[in-house]
């Protein structure tokens, strides 16, 4: 029976002998599964167009052109169709720059990575951010990571990256190298020096250049364990004297050891929540856990109380939204953007489609006016 393309499996390639389709396999799945860290899913189109480039039909160039026409020839867009619309490009261009040989080690090559990745995706691709940031973290309870001031980012840039120039890895034992590489690609992760897409970034960034040093690595670590590689890296940068809680370098040095020295060390996201110690029942913390795959953490401004959002699907979020305007007819789009943890265009998408499906009506004005539930 043939699978539809959304159950197509990357190892059928990837445990052939030709070179070729394996490694093209490795790109592929790398980049489809680094769009767990966002929350994002690509479309059955983009499995389509990546069977087809490992296969040997299309070049990688060709399936970037393909999928570009895409989303140039649709005029219907939904916050689901935008999410997917970056998902496919994004996975399209990492799949590009992890087959390429040329790297450079040097903060312009990190920076050029994102503006590959996020050009027409995001308005600042290739900008470092000027505005500070905070991200409400599951694994914290809802508290955030202290990322890099805007101020400084290019100078905290360039001292890390000459650090990491300077360091000599002659005679360290594997240990040592994989203890220093998750803190070298911990500290860079946390300087955050991009608004958006920072892991992603990082990650793919961190593939170049273990390869320019001689490392064998299989991609396939980071497309099966994304989450648990933000997590770890969210874990590493993360401490709260107040709360006894010191920052866990631990969870990353395992995802290197596993990736550099084939160990099988258990990758598991329940084990880096702050809590996960302190409860006699660890799967309380499971059960607690919110659906991370539907939409990516946002960031917030650093002034706002930081509250673990709520994370529903589209259409349960729209049927919270009803309920929330029959209790409360004059919430506003922010106000309910705040309240399911989502963007102020995601919200004003939602009402316009329940507007459409006359389930909800606007009465009067939108400064002054409120909402009649149907």
């Amino acid at each position: 029976m043939r699978k539809k393309p959304s159950e197509l499996d990357f190892e059928e390639y990837i445990r052939q002998v030709e070179p070729a389709k394996r490694e093209k396999s490795y790109a592929w799945s790398t980049a489809i599964g680094l769009q767990q860290v966002d929350g994002l899913t690509p479309s059955d189109y983009l499995l389509e167009v990546a069977k087809k480039n490992i296969e040997g039909k299309i070049s990688l160039n060709k399936a970037q052109a393909l999928i570009d026409s895409y989303y140039e020839s649709k005029t219907e867009r939904s916050d689901d169709k935008d999410d997917t619309e970056e998902a496919d490009k994004v996975s399209a261009r990492i799949a590009q720059i992890l087959s390429e040989k040329s790297f450079n080690f040097s903060p312009s090559f990190l920076i050029a990575i994102h503006k590959r990745l996020f050009e027409g995706v995001f308005k600042h691709a290739g900008e470092i951010r000027k505005y500070d940031i905070s991200k409400k973290e599951w694994v914290l309870n809802g508290d955030s990571v202290m990322y890099g001031a805007s101020f400084e980012l290019r100078m905290a840039l360039d001292y890390d990256f000459e650090r990491e120039r300077e360091f000599s890895y002659s005679n360290l034992s594997m240990n040592e190298i994989v203890r220093h590489l998750a803190f070298f690609v911990s500290r860079l992760w946390q300087i955050h020096a991009f608004g958006e897409g920072n892991t992603r970034t990082t990650a793919v960034f961190t593939i170049k250049y273990l390869r320019s040093m001689g490392f064998k690595v299989g991609n396939d670590i980071f497309a099966k364990n994304s989450w648990y590689f933000r997590n770890a890296l969210v874990r590493a940068n993360y401490k709260n004297v107040r709360k006894g809680i010191q920052q866990k370098p631990e969870y990353l040095e395992k995802f290197f050891r596993n990736l550099l020295m084939g160990e099988r060390n258990e990758l598991k996201n329940r084990y880096l929540h702050v809590d996960y110690k302190k409860v006699k029942d660890k799967a309380v913390i499971e059960k607690s856990k919110p659906n991370v795959a539907k939409k990516r953490s946002k960031n917030v401004p650093v002034n706002v109380p930081v509250n673990v959002p709520v994370k529903t699907s589209p259409k349960d979020r729209q049927k919270k939204i009803i309920i929330a305007l029959s209790k409360d007819s004059h919430l506003s789009a922010q106000k309910l953007a705040e309240k399911f943890g989502v963007t102020d265009k995601t919200i004003k998408r939602d009402l316009l489609l329940l507007k459409k499906q006359n389930l909800i009506t606007r009465i009067g004005a939108d400064k002054n006016g409120y909402w009649k539930v149907n």
